[in-house]
């Protein structure tokens, strides 16, 4: 089987994204955002998804973090699609529930080459203490418009802005490796329209 891999650069003035990734990995990660929270998160996405994952962004944190978290999403998406080539022989649906202490996020997803975000949380969810909640829906956006993915998101219930983020996260993680992962069962590619 081919190397599902892809390295991709993005330089705006006002971000530079260097990015590589390995969809058959083993889930590490060398991640540098310059916002300590968003490492986190990248770096349980990385590892929920078994995604060997490398980044460094260097982005105009002055202004705020959304062009940063914007671009990276831009770019991990753009490296997925690539790295999917194809995507013959894959599941090519995925869906996670995922628990975080009193939290509990859905999250699905199908690699249809349509992309579409459905992001739902109740007006005033909370954020984290040091990243703002509405960047976890920008992320998520940026991946599925890049990425070609339907991806739905739904934060079920929640009140700490810290679980919040991770459980939509590692639910994303989860959902993007069933989607992403080889069946044997699967010859070509998996759409009667044979093409995705």
């Amino acid at each position: 089987m081919p190397a599902r891999t892809s390295s991709r650069n993005r330089k705006t003035a006002e971000t530079r994204i260097d990015l590589s990734i390995d969809l058959d990995g083993e889930g590490s990660s060398t991640i540098n955002t310059g916002i300590g929270f968003f490492d986190h998160m990248l770096t349980l996405f990385a590892r929920h998804g078994l995604f060997d994952l490398k980044l460094e962004a260097d982005g105009d944190l002055e202004v705020d973090f959304h062009h940063t978290v914007e671009d990276t999403g831009i770019t991990l998406g753009e490296a997925m699609k690539e790295a999917l080539g194809d995507k013959s022989g894959i599941r090519r649906y995925g869906c996670c529930y995922l628990p975080m202490d009193e939290t509990l996020a859905r999250v699905v997803v199908d690699l249809s080459n349509r992309p579409h975000l459905e992001f739902r949380a109740a007006p005033g969810t909370p954020s984290a203490p040091n990243f703002p909640f509405t960047l976890v829906e920008e992320f998520c956006r940026a991946l599925a418009s890049n990425l070609r993915a339907n991806i739905h998101v739904e934060l079920i219930y929640g009140r700490d802005g810290h679980h919040i983020a991770e459980a939509i996260f590692k639910g994303l993680a989860r959902a993007l490796r069933e989607a992403c992962e080889n069946d044997p069962r699967v010859k070509g590619i998996p759409s009667t329209k044979e093409a995705l």
